[in-house]
C-alpha cells in the first residue's frame, strides 16, 4: 500500500495544491460526483448557487475556491465545497506525551481515502499539518505543532416535520436556512482560518465559540496541556462547552427536542451514534499504535479517514479507508 503523502503548500496554499496535483483534484471531482445521481448535471446546476452563497458567506477563501474551480475546470468544484455531509466519531484523550485527538471522518463518497493527501500550510500564527484533498479549501482535521489540534463533525440536523417520508423536506429546508444568511462562513473555512491565526488552544477555543458559522457544527480540540480539550457544540443560536467526556459523533451531549441525530452505519440514529461513541470510548486512556483503536463499529462502509494527532509531541498519523477497507499504509508524520 502506498503512504499518504506530505504536500509542502506554504508559499501558495490550497489554490497551490490544486495547481500541483490537478490530476488528482479532478479524480477527486470526478468520483464524488460519480456517486450521486445525475452528479454533472447537477454540478452544471447548483454550481452557480453554490458560488452565489459562498461569496455572501464573508469566508476570506473564496478567492481560493474560486483559484481551484480556475484550475479543475470541470463543473461542480463550488458545489462540492458547499457540500456538507461529514458523518464522523472523534475523541479527546490524555496520552503520554500531551492530550491527543482520534477520528475517523465518515462520508459516502468514494475516493476520499484513495486520494487522502497531508498538506504543509501556514499563516500568521504559524505552520499546520491539514490531512485534505487536492481542490479543497477548507479544514476538517487539522494540527499545528506546539499549539493545537482540531475536527470537525456534523451536528444533528434540525427536524421541522415529524413524518418520516417528509425528512427530504427537512434536509431541503435546513439547506436553506444556510443559503438564506449572510457573513457566515463554513465550519471548514472556520476552522482554517482558526489554525492561520489562532496562537494558542485557549485563543482557538474562543476563537470558534465566538465565529459566525453558517451551519450547526461540532468542534473537538486539543491543546498541548494536560487537560486541554474541549467539545464545542454550535447549534445555530446558542454555543456549549464540555472539557469532560470529550468523545462525540454526530450528535448533541444533552438530547434536545427537534433535532435529528446525524448517522453512518447501521440503526437508528440514536443507537448508531451510541454504538460508535460507545465504541471509541472504550479505547481512552489506551496506547493503540497503528491505529488500532480504528476498528467497527467506530469504523464503518462510510469510513474514508482514521486520523490520530498529539499537537504537544507533533505527532500525526493517518490512513485512508474506502468502503471494503483500509487503501493506505498507515502513515506517520
Amino acid at each position: 500500500m502506498l503512504e499518504v503523502p506530505l504536500i509542502d503548500v506554504r508559499p501558495g496554499g490550497p489554490a497551490a495544491h490544486a495547481e500541483r496535483r490537478c490530476n488528482e483534484a479532478r479524480a477527486l471531482r470526478a468520483a464524488c460526483l460519480g456517486w450521486l445521481p445525475l452528479g454533472g448535471a447537477l454540478a452544471r446546476l447548483a454550481d452557480p448557487v453554490a458560488r452565489w452563497w459562498l461569496r455572501r458567506s464573508g469566508s476570506p477563501f473564496i478567492a481560493d475556491v474560486a483559484a481551484i474551480a480556475d484550475t479543475v475546470r470541470r463543473p461542480g468544484v463550488w458545489l462540492l465545497h458547499a457540500a456538507y455531509a461529514v458523518g464522523c466519531t472523534s475523541m479527546a484523550d490524555e496520552g503520554a506525551d500531551g492530550p491527543v485527538l482520534r477520528r475517523t471522518l465518515d462520508w459516502p463518497f468514494p475516493g476520499l481515502g484513495r486520494l487522502v493527501e497531508v498538506a504543509r500550510q501556514s499563516g500568521p500564527a504559524g505552520d499546520f499539518l491539514n490531512v485534505t484533498w487536492p481542490g479543497f479549501a477548507g479544514v476538517l482535521t487539522a494540527t499545528a505543532p506546539g499549539r493545537f489540534a482540531a475536527a470537525i463533525n456534523q451536528a444533528p440536523m434540525r427536524r421541522r416535520t415529524r413524518a418520516g417520508w417528509l425528512l427530504w423536506l427537512d434536509y431541503a429546508l435546513n439547506a436553506l436556512d444556510a443559503l438564506r444568511h449572510r457573513g457566515r462562513p463554513p465550519p471548514e473555512h472556520v476552522l482554517r482560518l482558526a489554525f492561520e491565526t489562532c496562537a494558542t488552544f485557549d485563543e482557538a477555543c474562543r476563537f470558534l465559540s465566538a465565529a459566525p458559522v453558517a451551519r450547526p457544527v461540532l468542534f473537538l480540540l486539543t491543546g498541548c496541556a494536560p487537560g486541554e480539550r474541549v467539545v464545542i457544540e454550535r447549534d445555530g443560536r446558542d454555543v456549549r462547552l464540555y472539557r469532560d467526556g470529550t468523545v462525540i459523533a454526530n450528535a448533541w451531549r444533552d438530547e434536545a427536542p427537534g433535532w435529528r441525530p446525524r448517522v453512518c452505519g447501521e440503526g437508528t440514529p440514536d443507537e448508531n451514534n451510541r454504538r460508535r461513541v460507545a465504541g471509541l470510548s472504550a479505547w481512552a486512556g489506551r496506547p493503540a499504535p497503528g491505529l488500532a483503536w480504528a476498528v467497527p463499529p467506530v469504523v464503518n462502509a462510510c469510513t474514508r479517514l482514521a486520523v490520530e494527532a498529539c499537537a504537544a509531541s507533533g505527532r500525526l498519523v493517518v490512513a485512508g479507508w474506502e468502503a471494503d477497507g483500509r487503501v493506505t499504509a498507515v502513515t506517520a508524520f
